[in-house]
């Protein structure tokens, strides 16, 4: 502990000192620094840490001498770690060198230390250290094995595992299973026997993702307790989850589980086990048994629909499989069971089912199975059945008048026209509107009187309705009647006209009709004919649309900037420019995406500087505008938002790289698989197939390492493409050990002609025993 004595001279309190041990920390004074490690006051000893691991090489060699040297003091210890964890100099290459003869806690440390800093380099160490005789650094070691990624130690985990030794045991199961190597089977299966750590094993083997581990799970269910079998059943839905994420497609994973329950009473024991589990545990039990698609387990699964929110989702996607199959009990719920049960079982219904099974739910109680019921016909394609969904058009919940027009359109039927026909004469003024719309969409040729009767409705509602048809209308009447509806004493019929003339291109008489429409004292008026006039690119209303940047209501400004940016002309992209600097935030956000619809070359340095704008929503729009451009500096501008500290920035910058074409966009995808949160989201991201996605992720492979090959061998797999599945056969024969020891899995997967023999030669003539010894394994399987 330093004293007030032996502190040095600039030593002050609070505030200051802390700007003091900044200061010191930018000079790399690290001699000065080291003394406050131990610090009494916590705040000091974060500053000091924080100081010495960003004073770079300078603090290096002070505290690694620290940690090997002055251990009197646990605190000091921990500050030393923390600081060599953080350090911005990497400090392995004095690490490594302090590990032979050092004391076991000084190496328990080193290991702690390395895994921490995640570096790939570092494995070999590590892994090595993972072997020590001391099972504290054995066990710290196994654990930064588990932090850098195990893939590359699998042989030393393996050896840890089949130890008998417990302390380095359970680590070890843990790294092994998320290692995602197909040598982690076959000892994680061995310990399924073992009551010490069959647990854990099993959770391990469901983390492995691999479908060789399904039969000892189903074993493992089938001859363990009731709560060994919930645990089974989560490894089983999480080994599922994996599979899915990394290949796309758990066919295979799916027909083993099938194939396997047919071990004497595996629905059985599952269905025994429900009682008692938690809502996860359940609802891991409800999706092995939607996957064996027993229907003695309708009863049990049924009951569950009444459960907890998961638990009796995953109960109905379960039942929803039996409906597929025409499960008597699943279907009679369906016509009979209270609303509860219809709501879950509806979303699952398709064309395996009858449609007289769903048609009573059509006049349920409560709205939302209505909906449910209507979305269900149009999915079973049930065009037979149009006549039952006429009379939800005056259904007195306007989600269910919505649902039901969504179907009739989907469905479409020689009697749809007569039915809408007759409706449009209805007494109920929610049937005629929802009548004019289903016959505008069909663009009906016997509507047009029934639109020109309308606009004499008594309801503005129908009016506006029968306005929005015209334009769909190939007639000239049609059109007439459209312009002398701009001309109408009623706002919101001229409103609806502006809105319908932006859809009547090459009419000279529209652009007029609209340019007057602008100077309309409804501002709903400007505000449609101001969008319409952008929808036609009518040039000659640059000027007029920007002097509507002015107009005193804010919906008319933003029609002002979305229609400039329809406009090429240099005033209108002045205006839009000019607009994005707008201290309304509304406006600059307008302005920001109209020049990305503008894609003006000159426009892009001010959308780059938006999307690092202070406001997470600007950033957001920023880079929906940046996406039309065609740029490198588009590119740079996607891979800084892919760190934005805000997660819907970060998804969205994801999402735009993976539809940018080229090699460039890819690696700088795969670049983000070590840094980004969500590893899944990038990885679905490379799986889009682009111009240039396979060429770049073979590059990538050539150079990639252990933990980063697997994920651009997945992402290859995913793409399932000709020349995808080609680059992973080729993997096989490039120089990286990495790429080669990545790619079987997926090769064992794709079980081509020309696959399995790349697995065979790779297994004779690899010369890395580690490629060899994994394709034996997949080749007997």
């Amino acid at each position: 502990m330093t004293t007030p004595a032996s502190r040095p001279p600039w030593f002050s309190q609070d505030a200051e000192r802390l700007e003091q041990i900044g200061r010191l920390g930018q000079r790399g004074d690290a001699r000065a620094l080291m003394p406050l490690l131990d610090d009494p006051n916590w705040a000091t000893r974060r500053a000091v840490v924080a100081a010495l691991a960003g004073a770079g090489a300078a603090s290096l060699a002070p505290l690694c001498d620290a940690l090997q040297n002055a251990r009197d003091s646990e605190g000091r210890i921990a500050a030393v770690v923390d600081a060599l964890s953080a350090a911005t100099a990497d400090p392995t290459p004095l690490l490594t060198a302090m590990i032979p003869g050092a004391d076991p806690a000084v190496l328990a440390d080193i290991a702690q230390i390395l895994g921490r800093r995640r570096n790939v380099e570092a494995l070999p160490t590590v892994a090595a250290l993972s072997r020590h005789q001391n099972d504290n650094v054995a066990v710290a070691a196994i654990e930064a094995l588990g932090r850098i990624g195990g893939r590359a130690a699998v042989d030393s985990l393996v050896d840890a595992v089949k130890s008998g030794n417990f302390f380095r045991v359970f680590p070890a199961i843990d790294v092994l299973g998320r290692s995602g190597d197909p040598r982690a089977v076959e000892p994680l299966t061995a310990l399924l026997g073992e009551a010490a750590y069959a647990a854990e094993a099993a959770r391990a083997l469901g983390r492995t993702g691999d479908v060789a581990a399904v039969a000892p799970l189903i074993r493992y269910v089938c001859g363990a307790s009731e709560a060994a079998v919930r645990l089974g059943a989560e490894a089983l839905s999480e080994l599922h989850q994996r599979y899915r994420d990394r290949f796309d497609d758990a066919g295979p994973v799916e027909a083993s589980i099938k194939a396997g329950a047919g071990r004497a009473g595996f629905s059985r024991h599952l269905v025994r086990a429900l009682p008692e589990g938690d809502p996860n545990e359940q609802a891991a039990i409800c999706f092995v048994l939607g996957l064996v698609q027993d229907p003695s387990t309708t009863s049990a699964l049924t009951a569950l629909l009444d459960g907890p929110p998961l638990v009796a989702a995953a109960a109905a996607a379960a039942l929803g499989g039996l409906a597929q199959q025409g499960a008597e009990h699943v279907l009679e719920a369906i016509r009979t069971g209270p609303p509860d049960h219809r709501k879950a079982l509806l979303p699952y219904v398709s064309d395996g089912c009858s449609a007289a099974d769903v048609l009573d739910c059509l006049r349920d109680e409560d709205p939302d199975v209505r909906v449910l019921a209507c979305e269900a016909l149009a999915r079973m394609g049930a065009a037979g059945e149009v006549a039952a969904l006429f009379p939800l058009l005056g259904d007195p919940d306007t989600r269910v008048s919505y649902a039901a027009i969504a179907a009739i359109q989907s469905l479409g039927s020689i009697e749809t026209d007569r039915l809408a026909l007759e409706a449009a004469r209805a007494p109920d003024v929610r049937v005629r509107r929802a009548a004019i719309r289903i016959l505008a969409y069909f663009g009906s040729t016997r509507a047009l009187d029934v639109f020109l009767s309308a606009l004499e409705d008594p309801d503005e509602r129908v009016r506006e309705a029968a306005v929005q048809a015209l334009p769909l209308m190939d007639d000239p009447r049609a059109f007439e009647t459209l312009l002398a509806c701009a001309k109408s004493g009623s706002e919101k019929t001229r409103a609806a006209a502006m809105r319908s003339l932006g859809q009547s291109m090459g009419d000279l008489r529209a652009s007029a009709y609209l340019m007057k429409g602008i100077r309309d004292p409804d501002p709903w008026v400007r505000y449609y004919a101001c969008q319409s006039l952008g929808k036609v690119a009518f040039e000659p209303a640059a000027d007029a649309i920007i002097r509507l940047l002015e107009d005193p209501a804010g919906q008319v400004r933003i029609a002002a900037i979305e229609a400039l940016s329809c406009l090429k002309s240099a005033p209108a992209i002045a205006a839009l420019c000019q607009a994005a600097t707008d201290p309304d935030e509304d406006v600059q956000r307008a302005a920001i995406v109209g020049l990305g619809v503008a894609q003006h070359a000159s426009a892009l340095p001010l959308v780059i500087q938006a999307a690092r704008a202070a406001s997470p929503a600007t950033r957001l729009v920023a880079l929906s505008a940046l996406a039309g451009f065609r740029d490198p500096a588009v590119l740079v501008a996607f891979r800084d938002a892919a760190g934005d500290p805000d997660e819907s920035v970060r998804t969205a910058a994801i999402g735009f790289l993976a539809g940018m074409k080229g090699v460039a966009a890819t690696r700088v995808l795969v670049g983000l698989l070590r840094t980004a949160a969500a590893t899944d989201r990038v990885l679905g991201a490379l799986a889009l197939h682009v111009e240039g996605r396979v060429a770049g992720l073979v590059a990538a492979l050539e150079e990639a390492d252990d933990e980063t090959a697997p994920f651009v061998v997945s992402a290859l797999a995913r793409l399932r493409r000709p020349e995808a599945n080609a680059a992973l056969v080729g993997a096989m024969t490039m120089t990286n050990p990495a790429a080669r020891k990545a790619a079987p899995s997926a090769l064992a997967v794709l079980r081509s002609a020309d696959a399995v023999s790349a697995l065979r030669r790779a297994a004779a003539e690899d010369r890395e025993p580690e490629v060899r010894q994994i394709c034996s394994l997949l080749l007997a399987r």
